[in-house]
C-alpha cells in the first residue's frame, strides 16, 4: 500500500464566487424551492435598502417566460465609478465580491436588511446568466455575466434622466432542483415587504401565462394595514387598530395591534424588514410590556382584585394580532439565517415604548380597554378549566406515557429518532395500515371521522375531544404552554388520509391542530403528509403507480398504440390491500413523503384562518382562486 502525501499543494482555496457555487446551501439555505426564491428576495432587499434610505419609491418584479426574473427600482442606481482597491466599477465589485456593498459602516446605508452583504453577488454566482442595467448621472450603464463572471466590461449604452437599477437573472438549472418560480410564494413575500415599508409601491407580474397576472402592493397605513389584513377574516373586539411608534438612539420601533374573538394569537416580529421567526429582544420587550401594562390597568380599575392572580402573558395574547417592526443601524442576528434579534438595547427600548403608549391608550379608551381585559380574563378562566381537565385526566392516567390510547398500535423500537407514527383516517384504512406496517418502527393511530376544528374552539374544548386526546397522548409532548419537544415519542408524525375531498379536509383539520398547539413539531421537521398513489395502471402482468395526473399522462403516453391496459383510481386507502399500501405509501425505500414546514408565517396564518375560521367569504375566495390547481375532485 503506497503512502499518500499531504502537503501545501493539496490545500484547495476557493476564491471569489467559486465557494458559493461549490456550497450554495451555506449562502441561501438550500438548492430547493426555498433557496430559489431566496435569490429574488436578495435582489429585492437591495432595492428596499434604497427605499429605507429615502431614495426609492417603486420596485417592479417580473417573472418572465424564459425562466428569468427581473427586479427594477427607481433608486439612485448602484455606483459605476471605480473602487480603488479593485480598480473595477463599483457595480462589478458588488456583483462579484462577497461582503461588498454599502452596508458595512460608512454612509452608504443607515439601515439595511441584507446584513451579511453577500446578496447580489450570490445571486450572480448561482445564475447561468445575469444582466444589470444602471441609470445614473444621465447615462444608462449595462453589463452581462455568465456563471458569475463578466462577459465584458461595464459600458455606457445610452442616456437617461431617470435613475435606478434593474437586475435580470436566470437561475442555474445545474444547481437548483427546480427553476420554476411560484407566483404565490413571491406574492406573499412582496405583500409583507410593502406592509413593512409604508407607501413603497411594489408590483409583481407573471408573464408566463397567456394573460399576465399582476398585483400591486402599496399600503399608506403600513403595519396598521398589515394588522387589518391579518384580522379581516376575524371579528375584532375593538374597532380601531392600536398603533404607536418611537425613535431614539437605539433605533426606530413601530407597533400595531388588535384583539379578535379567536383563541389563537399571531404576533409577528421584524427587524430591518427581516421576519425574525425565532423572535429576539424586540419580541421579549413587547411581551414583557404587554403583560405588565394590562395587569397594571386591570388592578387600577379594580377588575383584578387583591386575591386574584395576575393574568398570564398567554391569557392576554389570546386573540391578539400584532406586528412589531424595529429598524436599527447595527442589527445583531443570531445565526446565518437571521431569525433571532440579539441586540440587548432593543429589549428595553421596545418595552418602554409599549408600556408608555399602551398605558395611555387604555386610560383614554375605557370601553376597548375593558373589552381587552375582559377577553384576557375569559381566557384565564378557560385555561384554568383546561388545566383542571388535564390534572383530572392525569390522575386517571390518560396523559401518562405508560397508558397509551387503546386503538394505538405501537412499535417495538423505543428510540424516537428511529420511529414514526401514522395518523390514519378511519378504522378501515387503519386496519390495512396495521397489517402493512413494519411493527418494529412504525406505529398506527386510527382517527375516527373529522376531528374538532381547533381554529373555532378553545383549549378546554380541544382537550375534551377523544381524538385529540388520543393524538396528544400518543405523541407524548403535551400541548400549548406544557409542550415539550424532547418528550416526542416519534420523530415522524405522518398524516395519511384518503385522496378525496373528505381526506383533504381531515388533513387540514389535523394540520390546524399541529399549527395551533404543537407548532414546534412542525418547526422541528417532525410532521409529514403521506402521498398515496391516485392510480394503478396494469399492463398484463406489469403495473405502475401514478401519484399525480401528470405522472398518469406520462405513463399512458409511454404505452404503445396497441397495448392494452386497465386503470384503477384509488379513492380511499381502504381500497388498497396491505401489500399495496406498504409498497406505495409506507415503505421508506419507495414511498414519497411531503414534509410540512412553516417557511412563511404570514402565509400560514392567513391560510389557516381563511380555511378553518368563522368567515365564509375568505374561504370561498380561496377556493375560487386555487380551483385551477386542484389535483382531483370527486363529486
Amino acid at each position: 500500500m503506497s503512502k499518500q502525501t499531504y502537503s501545501g499543494k493539496d490545500i484547495q482555496v476557493l476564491e471569489g464566487l467559486e465557494a458559493v457555487r461549490k456550497r450554495p446551501g451555506m449562502y441561501i439555505g438550500s438548492t430547493g424551492p426555498k433557496g430559489l426564491h431566496h435569490l429574488v428576495y436578495e435582489v429585492v432587499d437591495n432595492s428596499v435598502d434604497e427605499a429605507l434610505a429615502g431614495y426609492c419609491t417603486t420596485i417592479d418584479i417580473v417573472i418572465r417566460p424564459d425562466g428569468s426574473v427581473q427586479v427594477t427600482d427607481n433608486g439612485r442606481g448602484i455606483p459605476v465609478d471605480n473602487v480603488p482597491k479593485y480598480r473595477k466599477p463599483a457595480v462589478e465589485v458588488v456583483l462579484t465580491v462577497l461582503h461588498a456593498g454599502g452596508k458595512f459602516g460608512g454612509d452608504g446605508y443607515k439601515v439595511s436588511g441584507g446584513l451579511h452583504g453577500v446578496g447580489v453577488s450570490v445571486v450572480n454566482a448561482l445564475s447561468s446568466r445575469l444582466e444589470v442595467e444602471v441609470k445614473r448621472d444621465g447615462k444608462i450603464w449595462t453589463q452581462e455575466y455568465e456563471y458569475g463572471k463578466p462577459k465584458g466590461p461595464l459600458a455606457a449604452t445610452g442616456k437617461s434622466k431617470a435613475s435606478g437599477t434593474s437586475v435580470t437573472f436566470w437561475p442555474d438549472a445545474g444547481i437548483f432542483e427546480t427553476t420554476d418560480f411560484d407566483y404565490d410564494t413571491l406574492s406573499t413575500r412582496m405583500r409583507e415587504t410593502a406592509f413593512l415599508n409604508k407607501n413603497l409601491k411594489i408590483t409583481l407580474t407573471d408573464e408566463r401565462e397567456l394573460e399576465p397576472r399582476r398585483e400591486e402592493f402599496r399600503y399608506a397605513g403600513g403595519i396598521v394595514d398589515f394588522v387589518k389584513y391579518l384580522n379581516e377574516s376575524k371579528e375584532a373586539i375593538h374597532h380601531k387598530v392600536i398603533s404607536f411608534e418611537s425613535e431614539g438612539e437605539e433605533g426606530f420601533a413601530e407597533i400595531a395591534m388588535q384583539w379578535n374573538t379567536g383563541y389563537s394569537d399571531s404576533v409577528l416580529a421584524f427587524a430591518n424588514n427581516i421576519n425574525t421567526h425565532e423572535g429576539g429582544t424586540h419580541l421579549e420587550g413587547f411581551k414583557n410590556a404587554l403583560t405588565r401594562t394590562v395587569n397594571d390597568y386591570a388592578r387600577r380599575q379594580g377588575i383584578l382584585k387583591e386575591k386574584d392572580d395576575n393574568l398570564s402573558g398567554e391569557d392576554i395574547r389570546e386573540g391578539l394580532v400584532a406586528i412589531i417592526s424595529v429598524k436599527l443601524r447595527d442589527p445583531q442576528f443570531e445565526g446565518q439565517t437571521k431569525t433571532k434579534l440579539g441586540n440587548t438595547e432593543m429589549r428595553g427600548f421596545v418595552q418602554s415604548t409599549v408600556m408608555q403608549a399602551l398605558s395611555e391608550y387604555l386610560e383614554e379608551n375605557p370601553k376597548p380597554a375593558r373589552s381587552i381585559v375582559g377577553k384576557a380574563t375569559q381566557a384565564a378562566k378557560a385555561r384554568a378549566a383546561a388545566r383542571k381537565a388535564r390534572e383530572l385526566t392525569r390522575r386517571k392516567g390518560l396523559l401518562e406515557s405508560t397508558t397509551l390510547p387503546g386503538k394505538l398500535a405501537d412499535c417495538s423500537v423505543r428510540d424516537p429518532e428511529l420511529t414514526e407514527i401514522f395518523l390514519v383516517e378511519g378504522d378501515s384504512a387503519g386496519g390495512s395500515a396495521k397489517q402493512a406496517r413494519d411493527r418494529s418502527f412504525q406505529a398506527i393511530l386510527p382517527l375516527k371521522g373529522k376531528i374538532l376544528n381547533v381554529e373555532k374552539a378553545g383549549i378546554n374544548r380541544a382537550l375534551a375531544s377523544d381524538e385529540i386526546q388520543a393524538m396528544i397522548t400518543a405523541l407524548g409532548t403535551s400541548i400549548a404552554e406544557e409542550f415539550d419537544l424532547s418528550q416526542a415519542r416519534y420523530h415522524k408524525a405522518i398524516i395519511m388520509t384518503d385522496a378525496d375531498v373528505d381526506g383533504a379536509h381531515i388533513r387540514c383539520l389535523i394540520l390546524t391542530f399541529f399549527y395551533r398547539y404543537m407548532r414546534e413539531m412542525i418547526e422541528a421537521g417532525y410532521v409529514y403528509i403521506a402521498q398515496p398513489p391516485l392510480y394503478k395502471v396494469t399492463m398484463g402482468k406489469k403495473f405502475e403507480y401514478a401519484y399525480t395526473d401528470k405522472e398518469l399522462q406520462t405513463i399512458l403516453g409511454g404505452l404503445g398504440e396497441n397495448q392494452k391496459y386497465s386503470l384503477q383510481r384509488y379513492k380511499g386507502l381502504g381500497e388498497m390491500n396491505p401489500e399495496q399500501l406498504w409498497t406505495t405509501t409506507m415503505d421508506p425505500s419507495s414511498r414519497m413523503l411531503l414534509q410540512v414546514t412553516v417557511d412563511d408565517a404570514l402565509a400560514a396564518e392567513k391560510s389557516f384562518v381563511d380555511l378553518m375560521g368563522d368567515q365564509v367569504e375568505p374561504r370561498r375566495e380561496f377556493i375560487q382562486r386555487h380551483a385551477k390547481d386542484v389535483r382531483f375532485l370527486d363529486i
